[in-house]
């Protein structure tokens, strides 16, 4: 059973999600919150597996409750559901830990899809946003790292990552065992002077370090 825990401050969409859970089997919500006040708290007490929260909250920023939570808490994941398709927004959460990034005009059986990926190890992001990071970099060539300092195996990893693929997906694509595939992943984000799946992901479209999205 997946525990969820949903923080916006629109009571409607809180309704909304809430009626969608109440018939998944595997989905549970546990917790709701309006605003920052007294979340951390709530979070420790409630120790959901996954928090569905929205950026623009009443008195705070989500993304700045981000890290708070990780730093408590990092095995939950965070899934950010918002109505702000801005590139800033979209990188800013992700550095901060974000597990995925969801705008609002996802159906509800797009949000369902995405916390239970996100819940196994997986990465979500709203296509639009990927559609605009990938558009917006596409001719940058001031790069931080040189793709040569990626081993071959490395590269084909992290396209599989950027793919929003578990690391057991990833061992079963590229043939080899879920142990390698996290030595992989640890030594990407070490090259890569990342903390997360999610900052993975957007520091290789951003660098252009995946050879599909070029």
């Amino acid at each position: 059973m997946i525990k969820i825990m949903l923080v916006d401050d629109h009571t409607v969409l809180r309704d909304g999600i809430r009626s969608i859970l109440d018939i998944e089997e595997d989905l549970v919500l546990v917790g709701e919150a309006d605003s920052a006040d007294g979340l951390i708290e709530k979070v420790d007490t409630i120790a959901p597996d996954v928090i569905v929260l929205d950026i623009n909250l009443q008195n705070k920023n989500g993304i700045e409750l981000i890290p708070r939570i990780k730093e408590r808490h990092p095995a939950c994941k965070i899934l950010i559901l918002t109505m702000f398709d801005h590139e800033e927004y979209f990188k800013s959460a992700l550095r901060e830990g974000a597990d995925g990034y969801l705008l609002k005009d996802a159906s509800s059986l797009e949000v369902i899809d995405a916390i239970r990926k996100i819940h196994k190890g997986n990465s979500i992001i709203h296509p639009k946003m990927a559609s605009k990071l990938i558009s917006y970099h596409r001719n940058q060539s001031d790069f931080t790292i040189q793709e040569s300092e990626l081993t071959n195996r490395e590269k084909e990893v992290l396209n599989e990552l950027v793919r929003g693929k578990s690391n057991k997906d990833i061992a079963e694509h590229l043939s080899i065992s879920d142990k390698t595939v996290k030595i992989h992943v640890n030594k990407i984000y070490k090259k890569l002077n990342v903390n997360s799946r999610s900052q993975a992901i957007i520091y290789a479209v951003q660098n252009k370090l995946v050879p599909y999205l070029n």
